[in-house]
């Protein structure tokens, strides 16, 4: 299986080049920004995509990859459909010890990009190892009608309970069976949805401190 081992990476502060017009087009330099990477772009265009990743704080090189834009990298998302440029970003690449993302190209790939649904903190990533990946838009199209708006709020209220209650619960293997069974999705969602937040919250605290005198 390609891309077998699905991880999420802290990129916060660390450099991300994002380099080709396509790869900019499909966003790839967006998704590094809203993960607070150091993003520069490197591609002709499009060229209303470029101001709208100037403004959002990357630093944008309006021209073709040149040997050196990896240096300091983190990783590196390109595309080009010169074979010999692509090579010439992977060479780069394991030069400077930089994650590689070539699009389309998985023989110059250390990873592949997943499609992905992001809900404040909640975040679903869907990956078919480079395989197909008109798949993985279709269904991420899906989850995002899934998975609205409110989730969010749903995300946030579970991470505030856990919070609240962990002190109160040290024993790992059994704050992960109180969890397990008190965790209940649709009432939340339903809950939410009615705009009964604090009832929402309050209703998950009361069920994973069931039993324990607090």
């Amino acid at each position: 299986m390609s891309f077998g081992y699905p991880v999420s990476l802290e990129v916060e502060g660390r450099r991300a080049v994002v380099i080709g017009s396509v790869a900019v087009a499909d966003r790839k330099a967006d998704v590094l920004i809203s993960a607070m990477a150091e993003v520069t772009v490197v591609a002709r265009g499009p060229e209303r995509d470029l101001e709208r990743l100037a403004r959002a704080g990357a630093r944008v090189i309006q021209r073709d990859y040149q040997p050196g834009d990896l240096g300091g990298a983190f990783l590196c998302v390109a595309s080009s459909e010169d074979e010999a440029i692509r090579e010439a970003i992977f060479e780069e690449s394991r030069i400077e010890s930089v994650l590689m993302n070539m699009m389309d190209d998985p023989v110059h790939c250390d990873f592949a990009a997943p499609a992905i649904v992001r809900r404040g903190d909640l975040t679903i990533a869907i990956s078919t190892g480079g395989a197909s990946p008109a798949l993985a838009r279709r269904l991420r199209e899906e989850l995002e009608e899934q998975f609205g708006p409110e989730w969010v709020d749903i995300a946030d209220l579970i991470a505030a309970v856990r919070r609240e209650t962990l002190p109160l619960l040290p024993d790992l293997r059994d704050r992960a069976r109180k969890w397990e069974r008190a965790l209940d999705l649709r009432e939340l969602e339903r809950l939410v949805a009615e705009g009964r937040i604090d009832e929402a919250r309050q209703t998950l605290r009361a069920r994973v401190l069931e039993g324990e005198n607090v």
